[in-house]
């Protein structure tokens, strides 16, 4: 072969394997609903612009970190940073964030009260038993006036952290997975809002209490630091953060999921 013809043959195989990179297959996981959901929304608009979206559903918070960290996965979309960073302490995948897309506020429930005032004293209350939304939630608790935590514990607080209970609440820390079926033997539970969804629980509708709109636990896409400039990834982190994207969430979940961008 001469020098001419093996310099084509280099510079068409360098042309195809930038076109294989930059067109391709991603691999997400997400837990159902909202994530899931979403992703499907936006498969269309990948599609069109040669990215083959696959989505793959856990029920557990702990699996698309894991997957994704080994990598079986190319990116997820079901935690927020402080349950990331909390993650990574003790499991350290060098995962990190890409961006932010929508917020699914922690909210309280009851199918034995109406409103927060009405939990009687010695009430039993259900969290989340992982350190990130279990700190949320008692966060949460405290805003409604129910308990105080000591002063700057922030998203580190945990049960030890109260300094003041005056309705002498209980707590019984749970998977997250676990919470809404826990309501029908516990006075009240936090819920993440992807697992409200799931058993027809709206944040705005049914919850006694609920997070505002500026919390800090917004949901992320993340990825592993090596994939962070895959241009795949990247249109699809357009794509989640799109007006399109934007007007489905409001319509689709009627404000219990509030778009981040």
């Amino acid at each position: 072969m001469s020098t001419t013809s093996s310099l084509r043959f280099l510079g068409a195989l360098l042309l195809t394997l930038t076109a294989s990179a930059s067109a391709g297959t991603l691999r997400v996981g997400a837990t159902p609903v909202p994530a899931g959901e979403l992703l499907e929304f936006v498969r269309p608009a990948l599609a069109k612009q040669g990215v083959t979206l696959v989505v793959r559903e856990f029920s557990d918070y702990v699996q698309p970190n894991v997957a994704l960290g080994e990598g079986s996965l190319d990116a997820n979309l079901f935690q927020h940073q402080p349950y990331l960073d909390a993650f990574q302490q003790n499991r350290p995948l060098n995962i990190v964030p890409v961006r932010k897309v929508y917020l699914p506020p922690l909210g309280l429930y009851s199918k034995r009260v109406t409103e927060v005032t009405a939990l009687k004293k010695g009430a039993t209350v259900a969290i989340p038993n992982d350190p990130s939304n279990g700190a949320r939630a008692l966060l949460l608790l405290e805003r409604a006036g129910l308990i105080r935590l000591k002063a700057g514990v922030g998203a580190r607080a945990n049960v030890t952290d109260i300094v003041s209970n005056v309705r002498n609440l209980r707590f019984r820390e749970l998977e997250a997975a676990q919470l809404p079926r826990s309501l029908a033997d516990v006075d009240a539970a936090i819920v993440n809002t992807n697992y409200a969804l799931e058993v027809g629980l709206n944040p705005t509708r049914d919850a006694i209490f609920r997070e505002g709109k500026n919390s800090a636990y917004v949901n992320i896409l993340a990825t592993t630091r090596d994939k962070l400039n895959n241009p795949d990834l990247q249109k699809l982190a357009q794509a989640l953060t799109s007006p399109e994207a934007k007007a489905w969430l409001l319509k689709k979940y009627g404000g219990s999921i509030v778009p981040a961008f």
